[in-house]
């Protein structure tokens, strides 16, 4: 073969492994079944898009405070608070939603509406009768508001850290992989775990309260479905204002704290402002020196928060 016609075949198969290899990495992970669950705490609720694995913590009782992770994070993220929200009487319930940690992987567009019916089905499920209190990080905020708005017999407060609805700002690649359709699919395939690792070694790096971040979050990597998952949940659950939700919140007086980081460049301070005026009725404290990780890296002022304002809306 003349030099020329061989160096033209290698450069065409090095581009079509080029085009192919974030599928192919796809392929190479681990999907989440029996084996994959091993080792998992907790146990399984067979809901309508799959299982949903969940945990409780603490003896049982009607005080349940519920816990919803955000976009790249699974249940762990409340590592650092459970022990103080078991100190204020509650029974904490925690769960992975669909495409994180041990819960399942459904192909659908993960909406809102679709991470609320998640919500849903699992207290169904776990026969949770009486309204608890929701606490909702990041994404896991904006969950909790829907779901309060569509169901507010079910919701006695409402905690929101860093919640997102109202000012976001995603890193570059995930904001460019969100607007790209196909082209967004296969830049997110391939740089989406390397980009997610640095985020990961990089909160690492602070005092935190999650022990081997770094670590926990290689194992999310290496689960088929993960990095779709919060392609999806970009592009249908972050794209919308909750402008609505939290009027709705506010006329139904439903008792409200929003917690925020002053450092926060994902979800910054300046949405306080916003949801002040959606929701007047709502309590806000701001965290001096946090950014998006706050319920990790300062875990103490969170639950200091959450103290006084169960003070000040008893039961």
């Amino acid at each position: 073969m003349p030099a020329f016609a061989l160096t033209l075949a290698i450069a065409f198969a090095l581009a079509v492994l080029v085009v192919a290899l974030p599928w192919i990495l796809e392929a190479l992970r681990r999907p989440m079944n029996e084996r994959a669950r091993g080792d998992a705490p907790g146990a399984l609720a067979q809901l309508s898009a799959g299982n949903t694995h969940y945990q409780w913590h603490g003896p049982r009782s009607t005080r349940i405070l519920v816990l919803v992770h955000g976009l790249s994070s699974s249940s762990w993220v409340f590592t650092g608070l459970i022990r103080g929200l078991l100190a204020m009487r509650y029974r904490v319930l925690t769960y992975d939603l669909y495409g994180r940690g041990f819960s399942d992987r459904p192909r659908e567009p993960q909406t809102l509406e679709f991470h609320a019916r998640q919500l849903g089905e699992l207290l169904d499920s776990l026969g949770v009768q009486v309204p608890v209190t929701l606490m909702g990080y990041s994404m896991g905020g904006a969950i909790a508001a829907t779901f309060a708005a569509d169901e507010p017999d079910r919701v006695e407060r409402l905690i929101l850290l860093a919640s997102a609805g109202a000012s976001y700002t995603p890193g570059r690649l995930l904001r460019v992989a969100r607007d790209r359709g196909r082209l967004g699919n296969w830049l997110w395939g391939l740089l989406g775990g390397w980009q997610l690792m640095r985020a990961a070694k990089a909160d690492a790096a602070k005092p935190t309260a999650i022990e081997e971040l770094p670590r926990k979050m290689r194992r999310e990597l290496r689960r088929r479905g993960y990095l779709a998952a919060i392609l999806s949940s970009e592009r249908h659950a972050l794209d919308c204002s909750l402008k609505a939700v939290h009027r709705e919140i506010g006329a139904m007086y439903i008792p409200t704290l929003a917690i925020w980081g002053d450092k926060d460049t994902v979800i910054p301070i300046s949405a306080l402002g916003d949801f002040a005026a959606w929701n007047r009725q709502a309590r806000q404290e701001v965290i001096e020196g946090a950014d998006h990780a706050m319920p990790h890296t300062h875990p103490k002022q969170v639950l200091a928060a959450i103290r006084e304002f169960l003070r000040e809306v008893p039961e």
